[in-house]
């Protein structure tokens, strides 16, 4: 029999799903990092906006000007939550693929504004690209936004599938499938 891949559904879905769902978090989490450092930087330590860069930023600059890694990162968020989607069953596939929806979204935002960038061509008469939001509400609060909208879901998501109800429990494949053996017989002297 040959062996699957890594990013085969069956492997993300079932066999590896834990492990691959746990990767996926930590990156998740450590975008949400950037986020907050950049948040306490403007409104708790009164950085002006162009300066408040996050973690790396601040050693890196070009990264926070870079639409190419604003959308690569968009576009593994996206990937990753359909990759993983297979080991997720009732309640908490609704909550994952309504993480999923908002996503999808947040990618065509980054997607526009990557190619105003590429193209040297801000729409609705910018100065700079924008998103469709962007418009009526600035940045980085817009980002916190997506960011939220689209991490609740997942986080109530992943409360679910690693905690299901006993008829969940039954419908999952996956490595985070809770044990269904029986306990063991008391030892008896």
């Amino acid at each position: 029999m040959a062996s699957r891949g890594f990013l085969d559904s069956r492997t993300l879905g079932e066999t590896h799903h834990r492990l691959a769902l746990n990767v996926f978090m930590v990156i998740v989490l450590a975008h949400w990092a950037e986020h907050i450092v950049q948040a306490v930087q403007i409104w708790g330590l009164g950085w002006q906006r162009p300066q408040a860069r996050g973690v790396l930023g601040v050693p890196f600059p070009w990264l926070i000007s870079s639409e190419w890694l604003h959308y690569g990162y968009a576009l593994v968020m996206l990937a990753g939550l359909w990759l993983l989607r297979g080991g997720f069953t009732g309640t908490s596939r609704r909550f994952w693929m309504l993480a999923f929806g908002i996503q999808l979204w947040h990618h065509v935002e980054h997607l526009l504004l990557l190619i105003q960038a590429q193209t040297g061509r801000p729409l609705f008469g910018q100065a700079v690209p924008v998103s469709l939001l962007q418009l009526v509400v600035p940045r980085v609060e817009l980002h916190l936004f997506y960011n939220t909208v689209v991490f609740v879901p997942m986080v109530i998501a992943v409360y679910l599938h690693l905690r299901p109800s006993a008829a969940e429990a039954a419908k999952m494949r996956c490595s985070c499938r809770p044990s269904m053996a029986p306990l063991p017989a008391p030892a008896t002297l």
